[in-house]
């Protein structure tokens, strides 16, 4: 932050805890891989009844913008920078040392501080979640995934800490770990008797998409279904909850699987439309119908998490200056094909599972997806997928709830924000100062804007350009308009232009009629990305239509 930016911010924020009656708890809560519309407060079929009920006593956001994949998000959303300025530009990488942490930050300011669950920031020992401000963990620093059943993929730290949990052989499964874990650390800031920040980051429900056979079996029936009856059903939810407002939000046909050298790592579908529901074979339809009946189970045990932490912040008298956050990283997982893969990512192997092999998916230690089509229920009513900076790629859904610190309650934001704003906003409403140096070094001044206006006033916040690129997708929205370019498509990917208010669903595509647009925000967004490093690409980005690719 620039200095008078740091002294507003510094003011703000003592004005907003004095008036919030003391700092607040503060916990962020992250789904991985979750689609836009999964939350039943989003319009999903999946039953999330304690999430549901955080949003109807809280803020629903409409167009919360992530940077398209699991570790830049994280990269972004844990130190208020684009991704690139983080450390982690695409994919991989560690936390860069000029910058400052929300437990950091936070710690300045009080708190105690505690992180559960998949981390993805880096390997490196300057990187993990001890080093970078967290004064206790539990989960994965290594890798984007980890299986569910094995407790050996999982550890406490600092090293040497004795776990507190433990859990009968047979009977660990991670999600509800890490829900542990979050409960348990939440009792041991309690202790302490001061403020605490618990980043709650589940790997639910990224595959492996793995999850108890008790808990999956139940959604069977509504799966068998198929993707078309139930993406119109989730449409006419989402119009009847009021985040589709106007006739604009009108879903379009089934997404494109992405293009793939070896057709059979996209399950024979490269380059095409998913396919109908009906135009499968009723062994194939059953298998499908497993895999998001699994996928599905995964978010509800999140679900249930939440419940059960819900329960105890009431029973403890914390619930009402608690700051709960929660959203998802990027859109739904389209890897890598209809059918989903099976065992190694990206090696072309799909099992039709039937008879007795049916039961048992799921319950096992071999990796399995659920696939683009389901995925593209999942981002219900947008295009294409984690991936890609179409929106179906960067929107996720964002629920606050604070009943100490939310005046106007119960409504939806449709202001466009970004990960990157949680620093801000937190900052703000901790009364925290964010630092200028850390660890003898500058700190990267904080990119985002505080949403904390939101939680006592429906005025809009300030216009500002968000920009996105991950791996060649490139999208960048100011006021009104987004400019957009995809990737993995049968012809060559061009600039696409969206008065993306009145087309939320990206259906237009205005580039043609409006060059001059075309030219000044893919200049804006050069810009952008010279200034943060965001693109290395051959050259700058193309923003004249025609022209290759940089990528």
């Amino acid at each position: 932050m620039k200095a008078s930016h740091r002294l507003l911010v510094s003011f703000l924020a003592g004005v907003f805890v004095s008036s919030a009656a003391g700092k607040p708890n503060i916990l962020v809560v992250l789904f991985d891989d979750l689609g836009y519309s999964d939350l039943g407060c989003y319009g999903g079929e999946i039953p999330t009844p304690a999430i549901d009920a955080l949003a109807g006593r809280g803020l629903r956001f409409t167009h919360m913008t992530n940077s398209a994949r699991c570790c830049p998000t994280r990269a972004s959303l844990l130190t208020g920078l684009h991704p690139a300025q983080a450390g982690i530009r695409d994919f991989g990488g560690n936390l860069a040392a000029n910058t400052a942490t929300l437990a950091e930050v936070l710690r300045g300011a009080g708190y105690s501080t505690y992180a559960v669950g998949k981390w993805h920031v880096g390997n490196a020992p300057a990187a993990s979640p001890v080093a970078r401000g967290f004064d206790e963990f539990y989960g994965y620093t290594d890798g984007y995934s980890a299986d569910q059943w094995q407790p050996v993929h999982y550890q406490r730290l600092p090293a040497g800490r004795e776990p507190e949990l433990k859990d009968e052989p047979g009977k660990y499964y991670a999600t509800d770990a890490f829900t542990g874990y979050a409960l348990e650390f939440i009792k041991q800031g309690e202790a302490k008797k001061k403020p605490w920040f618990v980043y709650l980051a589940h790997s639910s429900p990224h595959f492996p998409i793995q999850a108890p056979a008790e808990s999956s079996r139940g959604f069977l029936d509504t799966y068998r279904k198929g993707w078309d009856v139930l993406r119109a059903d989730r449409f006419r939810r989402i119009k009847e909850i009021g985040l589709a407002d106007h006739d604009g939000w009108q879903p379009g046909p089934r997404s494109l699987v992405p293009v793939e050298q070896k057709s059979d790592i996209a399950n024979g579908y490269s380059g095409q439309p998913n396919p109908a529901w009906e135009s499968l074979d009723p062994a194939r339809r059953e298998d499908l119908a497993r895999r998001m009946s699994i996928y599905a189970a995964m978010v509800k045990h999140v679900d249930d998490g939440m419940a059960r932490i819900v329960r105890q912040l009431k029973e403890s008298g914390s619930y009402e200056n608690t700051l709960i956050l929660l959203l998802s990283d990027n859109g739904a997982c389209y890897e890598w094909g209809p059918f989903g893969f099976d065992g190694v990512s990206r090696s072309g192997k799909n099992i039709l599972h039937e008879g007795a092999a049916l039961e048992a998916m799921g319950t096992g230690a071999e990796e399995m997806s659920y696939g683009s089509a389901w995925a593209n229920l999942c981002g219900t009513p947008f295009r294409l997928y984690k991936h890609f900076t179409h929106e179906g790629g960067i929107t996720s859904p964002f629920i606050v709830h604070w009943p100490k610190g939310i005046v106007l309650a119960d409504r939806w934001v449709r202001d466009p924000v970004h990960v990157m704003d949680l620093m801000p906003t937190l900052v703000e409403v901790s009364g925290a100062v964010y630092p200028e140096t850390r660890a003898g070094k500058a700190v990267q001044p904080a990119e985002g804007i505080s949403l904390a206006s939101t939680f006592r006033s429906s005025d809009p916040l300030p216009e500002r350009a968000i920009c996105v690129q991950h791996q060649g997708a490139f999208s960048i929205r100011k006021g009104q308009w987004k400019l957009v370019k995809g990737k993995r498509f049968p012809e060559e990917a061009r600039w696409e232009l969206y008065d993306i208010k009145a087309d939320p669903v990206e259906k237009n595509n205005l580039a043609a009629s409006h060059p001059e647009r075309v030219e000044a925000l893919g200049r804006e967004w050069d810009e952008w990305a010279a200034r943060t490093d965001s693109w290395r690409g051959a050259g700058a980005a193309p923003r004249k239509n025609g022209k290759k690719p940089a990528n």
